[in-house]
Parts: structure tokens; sequence; C-alpha cells
């Protein structure tokens, strides 16, 4: 293809090209300084927000006032029953169970009868005591005997009609029916109190005694008056007198524990005896009172928390083992601070801020820095100072507003 030679007028397509090109630079040129313009005419915004009348009415403005707090340390733990007044029934022989008495969640009296226990454990000591009556009836009547002979041979003595010899035997006679009959008697209670430990109540070893039946069949009682929470044998079940082989757990429900795991930084402001307010998640809106009765002694490896019990008093039965709950305690005086309500202050992140009335329609935003919350104020550490006027509902309205 031969060049085309210096001077010589360019082809329609190329000059096409070049209009092209020179529009596209003068347009983008345009735009930049349009946008240059733009920017430095826009105006910077400010922290204040303008309303009108109408909204005026919509707001409600407080005044910043000083307020007390107290100063309180939070926990979460569990419900659990008392300890000091439950217990797990054990069976004191070996046997198997012939009849379930309590039912799970019922009501039961000291000394009320739980389960019967089959058991040839019972067998011996109920004879035991058989004949240790036995021996104690023979005594007694030897004794009687022993009596006589001694005061009957006393009067022969001293009316010269017998021997001093005879006299003297009769004593030691009756001196040994009389131990032999102490001896009975001591037999007689040792039975008794076997019997006792092994579940028998006074009235049914009074029974045995008097009409001399032996029952393989023994009722276990409960050693306490509460409530049946806990049943782990069936009909039937082979029983032993071992601990782990717990019966039933009888509980008194009329005060409850809370085992609350307590940050160790916080327990230095914690102590035996405070008062507390437990609150439970299964039941929102009511509050318990309860005092501290025990702080732990070792602090739990991994979470660095020890436990600290209280005792709840649960007069209706509301609390349940299992339930989680959560305590509030107050550990030191009031003190006095400046406190706005909780709907005044708006929170982004970690930036909480307050709409400031500066003139009858205008508000300013505010960054403050807040501390602790209650009974529905916030206690303000910087940024506000007595006596100036915050937004409390309505707040969030402004804060729309002049993010717009």
């Amino acid at each position: 293809m031969t060049p085309e030679p210096f001077g010589a007028a360019t082809s329609p397509r190329r000059r096409r090209g070049d209009q092209s090109a020179l529009l596209r630079a003068a347009a983008l040129l345009v735009a930049c300084c349009i946008g240059a313009g733009t920017a430095s005419a826009q105006p910077q915004k400010d922290d204040t927000v303008h309303v009108t009348t109408d909204q005026l009415h919509q707001l409600d403005v407080v005044k910043v006032e000083l307020r007390p707090f107290r100063l309180e340390k939070f926990a979460v733990g569990q419900i659990a029953y008392n300890e000091d007044l439950s217990t797990a029934v054990l069976a004191p022989f070996a046997g198997r169970v012939t009849r379930l008495i309590a039912r799970l969640g019922e009501r039961v009296a000291q000394g009320a009868p739980l389960l019967e226990v089959d058991s040839s454990e019972v067998v011996q000591p109920q004879n035991d005591l058989l004949a240790a009556v036995a021996a104690t009836n023979k005594a007694r009547a030897k004794l009687s005997l022993a009596t006589l002979n001694e005061a009957r041979n006393k009067g022969l003595y001293e009316g010269k009609a017998g021997a001093l010899k005879d006299w003297q035997q009769s004593q030691a006679e009756l001196d040994a029916a009389q131990n032999d009959l102490r001896a009975a008697e001591t037999a007689v209670d040792a039975a008794r109190n076997r019997l006792r430990i092994l579940g028998l109540t006074p009235q049914e070893i009074a029974d045995l005694e008097a009409k001399g039946q032996i029952k393989r069949s023994v009722p276990i009682i409960s050693p306490i008056e509460g409530t049946v929470v806990a049943r782990k044998v069936g009909p039937g079940q082979y029983v032993r007198n071992d601990p782990p082989d717990q019966l039933y757990v009888v509980a008194d429900l009329s005060t409850m524990w809370l085992k609350a795991f307590v940050p160790e930084i916080d327990i230095p402001f914690i102590r035996v005896g405070q008062d507390i307010e437990v609150r439970v998640t299964a039941l929102p809106g009511r509050t318990f009172a309860a005092r501290v009765t025990h702080i732990g002694a070792l602090f739990e490896a991994t979470t660095r928390r020890i436990e600290v019990r209280s005792e709840v008093a649960n007069p209706e039965g509301a609390l349940k083992a299992e339930m989680f709950a959560s305590f509030k305690i107050t550990t030191a005086d009031s003190v006095t601070a400046l406190a706005v309500p909780i709907d005044a202050v708006i929170r982004e992140a970690d930036v909480a801020t307050v709409w400031v009335q500066r003139e009858p329609l205008l508000f300013e935003r505010r960054p403050v820095r807040i501390g602790i919350e209650q009974d529905g104020q916030v206690q303000i550490r910087e940024g506000l100072a007595a006596g100036e006027s915050a937004v409390a509902r309505g707040a969030i309205y402004l804060d729309n507003q002049w993010r717009q």
C-alpha cells in the first residue's frame, strides 16, 4: 500500500475518529469542573437539628439532674434444693421391695412410710427382742421370789427361829436376781433400738412385744417432713444398704438455694449475710428476696469464678430446682451523679450521644460518657452539666432527622 504524501487531505474515517476523541476529552473536562464545583459548594454537616413548633410538642424535654446510684454487682446461677433441709432415704438392710407407698411429688410427714421391703435381716432382730422380753419376764419373776424368800428368812432370824446363814443366802440370791433383771432390761432396750434403726416405729415395736408376731416385710419411713422430689426404686426391685442405692429423696421446699457463680474480681465486694435480689428466667417480672449464706473457698480453674450460695424463701413453691436465675447485690453506699432517662441516650457501637436543647427550637447532638443504668436512669459521667435540658422521648426522631 502506497503511503499518502505529506500535506495530502485526510480520509473521512480518520477525521470522524479525531472529532470523537476531542468530544470525549471535552466532556470529561466539563464533568470534572462541575464535580469540583459541587464539592466546594456543599455545606459541612453540623451537630444541630431545627424543629417546628408542632414537632417540639412531640418531644419530652427533661432537666439533667443529680440522682443517687447504688453500686451493684450481678451474677447468674441456678436454683437448687436446700441441702440442709433435704435428705436421701437409704435402705437400712438388704431386701426386695414389696410395695411403694409414697408417690413422686407427694408431701409426707416425718415418720410416714415410703415403701415396704421384705428382708430376712429384720427377722433376727425381732426374735432377739422377743427373747429379751421373755428373759426380762423370767428375771422379774425370779426377783419377786427372791424378795419374798429374803423377807421370810429375815423374819425367821429376827424371831430366833432361823439361822443367820439362811438369811445371808437369801440376800445373795436377791442381789443376783436384781442384777439379772437389770441385764435383761438392758438387752430389751438394745433390741428395741436396733429395730428403731431398722425403721420400725415405737407402735410397731410395742405390737411386736404384745403379740409376738414377727414380720418379714418392714416399712421404710421418711426421716423428715417434706416433698418427695425423687424416687429411684421400683416394685420388686432388690435393694441393698449401700450409700449409692438411694431409694427416695425428700426435701423441704419452703426454702431453696441459689448457687451463683461470681467472677473473682467481684468477690471482695460480697459478704455473708448481705441481702440480694433474685430474678428467675422462668418467672419474668417477679423478684425474690434472699441472703448470702456461704462463699466458696475454691475458684473454678477454667472460668475463674467462685460459687456464692444464697437461701431464698419459697413459700408458694414457685421456685423449682435447676431453674436459671440471676442475682443483684448492692455492694457499697450510694453515689450521686448526673442522670438522664434511658430513652435519652442514643447508642452506636461504643459511642453514646444525647440531644441537648440549645434554643427553644434548636437541639444539639452531644457525645457523653455513661455509667450505671438503674431505675430507668443512666449515669452521665462526662458531656453534660446540671440544669441542661435533654430530650428523652423523641431522641431517636432527632437522630434520624440529623442523619438525613
